[in-house]
């Protein structure tokens, strides 16, 4: 091995947040030997050799906390897709699980987007082959990660398209999967090829904003530190947040670009051991600072549903300025960073849960990992038990392939803003703004949906199309005799609930 191939494999194993067993290290370097032959001689657009994109890939996977395993198959996983190496000789050298982990990764690069029909089909595959292993997702999202770092060398045309399709699939994906890590940088990278003009004008605007918002973040930062120390309180850290373009942009058009009503360009996190603390300096910086009204976020009692805990408050500084603060624990902080790749990462030779995974957790990312670790078995079988069941649904929906429907399916039913309302024992419902009782009705059984009679909300009778709110706690009245009615089309939000609809309104004709 050359010093260069030496210094490339020390960035893997520098770049772990895991340990690796010395056994560990060796399948890393048998992988990354392999690939480099395999691939030897290839070129990638910008004339650097093909084997520097696996090494980034290897290097992402790294960073996100996925072990060897997976780190493996992501230095392997153009092998078989580019013809130099077959899924035979993969499963003899590195066994079945790396092989079908290449195997799942390779499925999603067969299909070349062109053309609205063959693009949804390709994305259709997409989903079966990532509903078979959550890490095949992780592994692909790595490698976009990497194309798109380097995505100046293909040309116009192709890039945009690239960028698109990072934009409203692969980012939304990454942050649905709670990987806010990689989602961030997965739409600041496709943000200037998409809408070149609105990112100038957004760049121009954080650079306008960015050094009064950072001021006075350190001074609030230096006073909060101050009164923390006088309550005793030394066992914590600070940083700062800075909010990614493309997020920002969005959160501009929900305020038709009036930038008074951002206050979060910039935020500053508190990081303390345990939950109990962040309500302890939460109460502490409310003492000395007023918090604004309606701002106070209590994401730690009410996660989100791709599993993200923190407090959010915004404060008054008492110069006229706003501040955004966000308080979490460290491991909090890693599942918002990584999601469930930071579950993924945990060594489980005995199955069992990992100790930053809570059984009481009833948010998709906590239930998914609680079922993954509890049968690895079939999760090494590609049991769709291994992810949630949004995607699973999504890739077992194939009767609307050949139109833009599928695409539409994506944008409303799972990459838009999403709320979350409570059934009256408080579980969390996770649906799509817009959504009415019927789609939370279908939501939570398809029985309940077919013979829902009357919906309550916060124990008030509602209309059935009613558009529910965050926070709701909703409850559905049933009758035997209920049926759908074909009005519900008119006002239903997910594309579950109308499914159900047209299929039981089609039984009633036949």
């Amino acid at each position: 091995m050359t010093p260069e191939q030496q210094a490339q494999l020390q960035e893997i194993y520098d770049a772990a947040r895991v340990s690796f067993t010395p056994n560990q290290r060796e399948l890393i370097k048998q992988a990354f030997e392999f690939a480099e032959i395999a691939h030897e001689g290839q070129k990638r657009k910008s004339g650097e050799p093909y084997f520097i994109h696996l090494v980034a890939t290897a290097v992402n996977l790294a960073e996100l906390g996925m072990r060897d395993k997976v780190i493996a198959a992501g230095l392997l996983h153009d092998a078989v897709e580019d013809g130099v190496a077959s899924e035979e000789a993969l499963e003899k050298t590195f066994g079945p699980e790396i092989a079908f982990l290449v195997d799942g990764v390779t499925k999603l690069g067969k299909v070349r987007y062109q053309g609205m029909k063959r693009h949804n089909e390709s994305l259709r595959k997409f989903f079966i082959a990532s509903a078979k292993d959550i890490r095949v997702i992780i592994i692909k999202l790595a490698d976009r990660l990497h194309n798109m770092s380097t995505i100046e060398h293909v040309r116009p045309d192709k890039r945009e398209r690239i960028a698109t399709e990072t934009l409203e699939i692969y980012a939304p994906l990454a942050y649905r999967l709670g990987i806010s890590a990689l989602s961030r940088q997965l739409e600041d990278m496709s943000f200037p090829y998409v809408y070149p003009e609105e990112y100038k004008r957004v760049k121009d605007i954080v650079k306008e904003r960015s050094k009064q918002t950072m001021n006075k973040l350190d001074k609030v930062d230096r006073s909060i530190k101050k009164k923390l120390a006088e309550n005793e309180m030394r066992n914590f850290r600070t940083s700062h947040r800075v909010k990614g373009f493309y997020s920002l942009y969005k959160k501009l058009l929900r305020k038709k670009w009036d930038t008074e009503k951002i206050y979060d360009i910039a935020a500053l996190r508190l990081i303390v051991p345990d939950a109990a603390q962040c309500y302890q300096v939460l109460g502490i910086i409310h003492q000395n600072y007023r918090p604004m009204p309606g701002r106070i976020k209590d994401y730690i009692a009410f996660p989100k549903p791709n599993g993200y805990q923190s407090i959010h408050t915004t404060i008054f500084t008492g110069d006229g300025g706003l501040v955004e603060i966000q308080i979490r624990t460290e491991n909090m902080h890693q599942r918002a960073e990584y999601g469930a790749a930071s579950h993924l990462g945990y060594k489980t030779t005995t199955g069992s849960l990992p100790s930053n995974i809570s059984t009481k957790d009833q948010s998709w990312v906590g239930k998914l990992m609680q079922r993954f670790f509890a049968n690895k078995a079939a999760a090494e079988d590609g049991d769709d038990a291994t992810v949630p069941d949004w995607l699973s649904n999504l890739a077992s929906n194939t009767d609307e392939t050949d139109s833009e429907s599928f695409t539409q399916q994506l944008k409303e039913d799972f990459f838009t803003h999403r709320i979350f309302v409570f059934t009256p024992l408080g579980t969390v419902i996770d649906l799509p703004e817009g959504s009415t009782p019927i789609d939370f009705a279908f939501m939570v059984h398809t029985e309940v949906g077919q013979h829902t009679a009357g919906a309550k909300i916060g124990g008030k009778l509602v209309s059935l199309d009613t558009e529910l709110k965050n926070g709701d706690i909703v409850e559905i009245i049933t009758k035997p005799g209920a049926k759908p009615n074909k009005k519900w089309l008119d006002f239903v939000q997910t594309n579950e609930a109308r499914r159900k609809i047209k299929s039981a309104l089609s039984r009633e004709l036949t």
